[in-house]
């Protein structure tokens, strides 16, 4: 598989707040269409900039959330294992996703009826380890499923604060043994195991992780984050990051950011096998 940064997006043609599905969520506060069209413009540009090519998810009408392309699926190779949402008003994204993945080489693979994924939202690579949040979206036996599929270890953390509902909005691997994250997401077993699993871990405070700081996209060393991370930034730049903001309030007020509208389609930066014969 081509080892250049490949990232898949939709356009934010028909983003709004749709429904309630988690605490950010709330329809008595729209986002503004317009900003959304421009911020997701901007983070497009500014992912070019940093060296990805951006492919294109066709929006459709009545499903708001695909934009938020990171959970369709979890890539690994030319395999794509497919989500399957927990909540229904995201479940009609899922022939989507697979007939766009399908169309474009990816084998895709689904999991057993009753098994609720939600893909790159949910798992992610630090090195060799599989990193797989669940509860809130995922359940664990998905989890354990996915990792035999791709024949892969699985750290299984839990979540425990809703606001944090997918593992890729408090922790975000930047390499192998590298990562951000917020401990607060997490129970105790759950901050040990990834204390054990990732050695070098940039921590974030509360306050920069209500504004997404986690949710960020990872190209090389470049790192785009939402505004409101200072320290975050301050942090990367002296783990030899280069950090890049790019405000994204409107859809922070689904309860994604910069990772969630992203879904990496030639491996994520921090995965053992991207660059593996």
């Amino acid at each position: 598989m081509n080892n250049a940064p490949h990232i898949l997006m939709c356009p934010a043609d028909h983003y709004g707040i749709e429904y309630e599905i988690n605490p950010w969520m709330s329809r008595s506060r729209q986002a503004d269409r317009e900003l959304a069209q421009q911020q997701w413009r901007d983070l497009k540009a500014l992912l070019e900039q940093v060296g990805a090519t951006i492919s294109l998810l066709e929006p459709v009408a009545g499903l708001p959330d695909l934009v938020f392309t990171a959970n369709a699926a979890m890539i690994y190779r030319d395999r794509a294992i497919l989500a399957h949402f927990r909540h229904e008003q995201r479940q009609g994204e899922e022939p989507l996703c697979d007939r766009w993945l399908s169309s474009h080489g990816f084998r895709v693979e689904k999991l057993p009826d009753g098994r609720y994924f939600e893909g790159a939202g949910d798992a992610l690579f630090c090195g060799a380890t599989l990193l797989a949040g669940y509860r809130i979206r995922s359940d664990i036996h998905s989890q354990q499923l996915v990792g035999k599929l791709v024949d892969s270890h699985v750290i299984p953390v839990e979540l425990v604060d809703n606001h944090y509902y997918h593992l890729d909005t408090c922790c975000c691997p930047l390499a192998a043994g590298e990562a951000i994250w917020f401990p607060g997401a997490f129970d105790d077993y759950g901050r040990q195991a990834i204390r054990q699993a990732v050695p070098k871990l940039i921590e974030v405070s509360a306050e920069e992780a209500h504004s997404f700081a986690c949710n960020a996209v990872v190209v090389g060393k470049h790192v785009v984050t939402n505004t409101g991370c200072p320290q975050l930034h301050r942090n990367l730049r002296a783990a030899g990051y280069t950090p890049h903001e790019t405000p994204l309030s409107e859809f922070v007020k689904a309860g994604g950011s910069a990772k969630c509208l992203t879904l990496r389609l030639d491996g994520e930066e921090a995965a053992s096998w991207k660059n593996a014969a």
